[in-house]
């Protein structure tokens, strides 16, 4: 009877870690499609000029805008079904029946946890640096209808505004400085982060194989600890043989 328990145990636990696998793969197509969006818009912002921007704005609304809240909503609803699968992982991590084996499942819950906590903070500052680029833009929309307004009611030729679309230039240009950066470092991003998927898929690949073969890790250890005392040796040769062809200069 307890070996059957263990085994719909096992059999529990690695749904829950097939099923939060599978959403962590969704989670990473997601998001990088969801940086994709977001950096178009930042290049079709520093590619226009500020005369087209009111009606790229426009048209970028009904049809991008819709894109972006769908994609934002059903990024929200993996990650919080992803949540709660890792909930269900640490009730069984303690569970009665687990406890045999708690070490090993304490260790593949907190790495769940970590890729968890690293998609979640990717998402909202993802989201964070797309609305705070939309309230630029909006401002510099307003700003803009304000000078044209301006311009029809007080003439090209006067001062003011000629001091006024100085003044406006400069805003233009930082903008598209501004937008300049957050479009190479969105690019950046997407590169660390597919380095650290990388990067973790090979430290769970070696974790694997020194989990199921305790001879490798062993040998391994072995083999470092043999280059450790042969660098050792080698740093005693080469310090003495300095030593004897130091006196043998000054003698």
């Amino acid at each position: 009877m307890s070996t059957t328990n263990m085994a719909v145990g096992s059999n529990y636990w690695e749904d829950l870690r097939k099923q939060a696998r599978q959403l962590e793969n969704e989670l990473d197509l997601k998001l990088v499609s969801f940086s994709k969006l977001c950096t178009s818009y930042s290049s079709s912002s520093s590619s226009h000029d500020q005369r087209t921007r009111d009606s790229r704005s426009d048209s970028f609304g009904p049809s991008q805008d819709g894109m972006l809240v769908a994609m934002t909503t059903e990024l929200e609803q993996l990650l919080t079904k992803l949540t709660a699968v890792n909930d269900k992982m640490a009730e069984y991590t303690n569970s009665p029946g687990s406890s045999s084996h708690n070490a090993a499942l304490m260790h593949t819950l907190q790495r769940h946890r970590d890729i968890l906590q690293d998609y979640t903070h990717e998402f909202h500052k993802t989201k964070s640096n797309f609305f705070s680029l939309r309230e630029r833009e909006d401002l510099l929309g307003s700003v803009h209808r304000d000078i044209e307004s301006y311009k029809s009611g007080s003439g090209v030729n006067n001062r003011r505004t000629e001091l006024f679309l100085k003044e406006h230039e400069h805003l233009r240009n930082s903008d598209r400085l501004i937008d300049s950066a957050i479009s190479i470092a969105m690019a950046t991003k997407e590169n660390i982060t597919f380095q650290r998927g990388m990067l973790k898929s090979i430290q769970t690949r070696v974790t694997t194989l020194a989990n199921r073969f305790p001879a490798i890790n062993s040998l391994i250890q072995k083999i470092n600890l043999r280059k450790r005392r042969d660098s050792l040796i080698l740093g005693g040769v080469i310090g003495i043989c300095t030593i004897l062809l130091l006196l043998y200069t000054f003698h």
